[in-house]
């Protein structure tokens, strides 16, 4: 195969480290079925289904293809998709994760408009289950969102002449400053697909560097999710009913936690009951939400073993987000955001959050949400994941980056003694989302020409 250029691709060092790779897959194969059954044990929907993951399974033939890994990847997705319905396109979305999967079907069920939306697990990477799947879809276009380097599935999409784009994607410094030969791979990989739609100017370059032909700047999809109003009322009513925020007693909303991170946190908890800054406005309350729910338990024991009183959102709130009687939140330490899918009722709690991730090397998670809501946001140093929007949020002044536990407590505990600046945070961030929305229609757009010059 030639590339746009008239360049052999993949050259012969690729071309054996694919080999191998799918030798390993082909190989590992029943390790990959251990796999699925040991989790399954934990989870029964990893058991559902599995039929898909070999190909099989329901399609939509002639579909415009999404494949949106995780949960977070499907919500970015939403408004997209929906736009694409609205119109009369077909749309096949695959999810690695059962949590995708779930939170596509609920997304999509009921989509307004002429197209059919279709939810399913992706083949493993095994080329008979890609050729499988490819063969009865035969999708019109492929969008891999986020930077989602998947070998066989990108080169059976060539080798059947799917047109396959990156979209909502960016190459981070991070990924530039690894070396290896997986790594150098990975990135070679790239120029395999047909485009991308970058996140930035910057990502466009970054990609056309790479070899990437068709590359558009488009945005940030995850810029147009709508904020749910019953999550946001629903925090409202809590908050005025409950007694869980008492007036003068400040919220801090701690999003997506991950392991490595915990003990950072209790630190700074410690650090901001003792800073008087913090103390003039009130006990804080903290809401604690871990980012995997296998953890939930352990940190529940974790913080009440640190001395502090915790309740957990299952027990005292019930599927509508409504307050048990017998609950008495008042006089908690901690809300433990036990619960997926509602990360946008932790963040209308709060009076400032601290997006989780950035204070271990795998790197932040979403700061879009707590922004869109208006609130201003802390992270941890390592922002290379969120590199778009990250750095002109900085620049906005509504994204504070710190390095430790005890600049946390202490940025915090400033930003709650001046409630003025927390207002006018406010408004810069919800101008700075303005001014970054609408990358839906910009990708829609996109789509569309490359649809044009296919059909000429």
């Amino acid at each position: 195969m030639t590339d746009p250029a008239g360049r052999r691709f993949p050259d012969r060092r690729l071309r054996w480290l694919l080999r191998a790779y799918a030798l390993t897959w082909l190989l590992g194969f029943p390790l990959a079925a251990v796999y699925f059954l040991l989790r399954g044990l934990r989870d029964r929907r990893y058991l559902r289904h599995l039929e898909e993951r070999l190909g099989f399974g329901s399609v939509l033939e002639g579909a415009i293809w999404i494949h949106a890994v995780s949960l977070g990847e499907v919500r970015s997705a939403g408004p997209l998709v929906r736009r694409l319905a609205g119109r009369g396109e077909d749309v096949l979305i695959t999810c690695l994760t059962p949590a995708g999967r779930q939170e596509a079907d609920r997304l999509f069920r009921d989509s307004a408009g002429r197209g059919r939306v279709l939810a399913r697990y992706p083949p493993l990477e095994i080329s008979g289950a890609w050729r499988r799947f490819l063969r009865s879809c035969r999708p019109s276009l492929g969008l891999v969102l986020e930077f989602e380097i998947w070998p066989v599935m990108i080169m059976s999409a060539r080798r059947r002449k799917i047109p396959l784009y990156l979209c909502n994607t960016q190459i981070t410094t991070r990924n530039l400053e690894r070396s290896g030969i997986l790594q150098d791979a990975r990135l070679k990989l790239v120029e395999a697909f047909s485009g991308a739609f970058a996140k930035s100017e910057l990502h466009a370059g970054r990609l056309r560097e790479r070899g990437v032909q068709r590359v558009h700047a488009t945005g940030e999809l995850r810029f147009d999710q709508p904020v749910p109003e019953l999550m946001t009322y629903a925090a409202d009513r809590i908050v005025r009913l409950s007694g869980l925020r008492i007036p003068g007693r400040p919220v801090i909303t701690l999003t997506s936690v991950v392991e490595g991170e915990d003990d950072g946190y209790l630190e700074m908890m410690r650090l901001l009951r003792s800073l008087p800054s913090a103390c003039s406005a009130g006990r804080p309350l903290f809401v604690y939400v871990p980012r995997a729910p296998e953890r939930f338990g352990k940190v529940a024991r974790m913080l009440a073993g640190a001395g502090l009183s915790v309740l957990r959102r299952s027990e005292i709130l019930n599927a509508n987000l409504a307050l048990e009687q017998r609950a008495r939140p008042g006089d908690a330490d901690v809300l433990l955001g036990d619960s997926l899918g509602e990360m946008p009722f932790y963040i209308a709690l709060a009076d400032l959050v601290v997006a989780g991730g950035g204070f271990v090397a795998k790197g932040a998670h979403n700061v879009i949400e707590p922004l869109a809501q208006k609130k201003p946001v802390f992270v941890g140093p390592h922002i290379w994941t969120i590199e778009y929007p990250a750095r002109e949020a900085i620049a906005a002044g509504i994204l504070n980056r710190v390095d430790t536990a005890d600049e946390l407590a202490t940025g915090i505990g400033e930003l709650l003694a001046s409630p003025d600046r927390i207002a006018k945070i406010g408004e810069r961030a919800a101008a700075f989302r303005d001014a970054h929305s609408d990358a839906t229609s910009r990708t829609i757009a996109a789509i569309d020409r490359i649809r044009a010059a296919i059909a000429e």
